[in-house]
């Protein structure tokens, strides 16, 4: 059985979760060694074996991001020819994998990370290209032979956006850790060089700066840490320029209040933060989006407890009272997922924050809880069965 998965990101070019959930799961159902998976990605070039990378076009250089994307996808579809199906992961390679599957005859069944209807802040970032991005999904959900939710909650919201999709073509299949790659790494001096003191508490955050990552809500939140706790942000790649602008304003506010506030911006590779998240107490995950949010798998398997919202697919991966503490949150019913009462979620997240670093030693137990937890129920291996068993669905006797 011939597998190609299509995919924006992939290695070495990896800013977010969709992208570390094709590289494990790529490597999980090759080792199977029952079927021939090949990747196609956008960028590259790129000397793995299997592997295509697929750069924009010239021709559509300086046109808007979305119609450069459809124009990588159009490439990809034509290098799927003799696949016996195809899977693709958000809605920039959703367009490939559609028309693959038309093309070729063969099923086509998509992974969903992220939904454009849950996300119209990004409307700031593409303009008409997220006309165009929305059109896209919808086809692509509509037409395929089965989705592939990473949680329950995920698969709630597939069903509200898209309710012409049939609910049994919808599966649930959890994203995965590598527990092996991701676990505690004690590394004093790099988090030092970092300008991080090892010697205090520290909250951190780990992610980009989106709406859907709520950290102007963290900023906001922070001001009521007690004084000796720091506040680590590793978060960059801002999708708007506006956005950018207030979290560097609510950050300079805060750091006329208090000292311990670490920004860096940069992306950092593997080791370096699982050395923070390793001199860290606890972890911070104030989102108002989150499909299920592996930054938490990531956190959990690095031994640290979590303070996270309570939306999507995150109450699936952190247990309140057990691995960590879960935020309440009610939210809009437009989209967005804003609080209703910003308010009261700001003065919920402090809470929840301040109580996390009162006892360390608890915050400690909940860590260990936590890494046992992302070991037992979410690898990688569990992930590529899971997923193996939806294509055999698909592809019937």
């Amino acid at each position: 059985m011939r597998i190609d998965i299509l995919t924006k990101e992939y290695p070495p070019s990896i800013y977010g979760g969709a992208g570390v959930h094709v590289a494990e799961l790529t490597r999980a159902l090759r080792a199977r060694g029952d079927t021939d998976v090949r990747v196609h990605a956008f960028g590259g070039p790129r000397d793995e074996e299997g592997t295509t990378s697929h750069p924009d076009l010239p021709a559509l250089e300086g046109t808007n991001a979305a119609l450069s994307t459809l124009g990588v996808d159009l490439t990809m579809a034509a290098e799927c020819a003799g696949a016996d199906l195809v899977h693709s992961h958000t809605w920039y390679a959703n367009f490939a994998g559609h028309v693959a599957g038309l093309l070729e005859g063969v099923p086509h069944v998509l992974s969903a990370h992220s939904l454009e209807p849950m996300r119209p802040w990004k409307a700031e970032q593409l303009g008409g290209g997220y006309r165009l991005s929305s059109w896209v999904e919808r086809t692509a959900y509509e037409g395929a032979a089965a989705v592939i939710a990473v949680s329950a909650g995920m698969r709630e919201d597939i069903l509200r956006a898209y309710p012409s999709v049939d609910p049994d073509k919808v599966k649930v299949v959890h994203n995965g850790i590598d527990s092996e790659l991701w676990q505690r790494h004690d590394a004093p001096d790099v988090v030092r060089d970092l300008g991080i003191d090892v010697d205090r508490p520290a909250v951190v955050f780990v992610g980009r700066i989106t709406r859907q990552k709520g950290l102007p809500f963290l900023l906001r939140a922070a001001a009521e840490l007690p004084p000796e706790v720091q506040l680590v942000l590793l978060a960059g790649a801002p999708d708007t320029p506006e956005i950018k602008t207030e979290v560097e304003g609510l950050v300079d506010g805060l750091r006329g209040e208090r000292d311990g506030v670490v920004w860096i911006s940069e992306m950092l590779p593997r080791d370096k933060v699982t050395a923070v998240l390793s001199a860290s107490s606890v972890f911070v995950c104030p989102s108002v989006y989150e499909p299920l949010g592996i930054v938490n798998l990531e956190a959990m398997a690095c031994g640290l407890p979590v303070v996270a919202t309570a939306t999507g697919g995150i109450p699936e991966v952190v247990v309140d009272g057990e691995t960590g503490w879960l935020v309440p949150i009610e939210q809009k019913q437009d989209g967005t997922g804003t609080p209703v009462d910003e308010d009261r979620f700001v003065a919920d997240l402090a809470a929840a924050l301040t109580d996390s670093v009162s006892d360390l030693d608890r915050a400690a137990r909940y860590g260990e809880a936590g890494r046992a937890r992302a070991v037992e129920s979410f690898s990688w291996d569990t992930i590529g069965d899971r997923t193996m068993e939806v294509y055999r669905e698909v592809l019937g006797p």
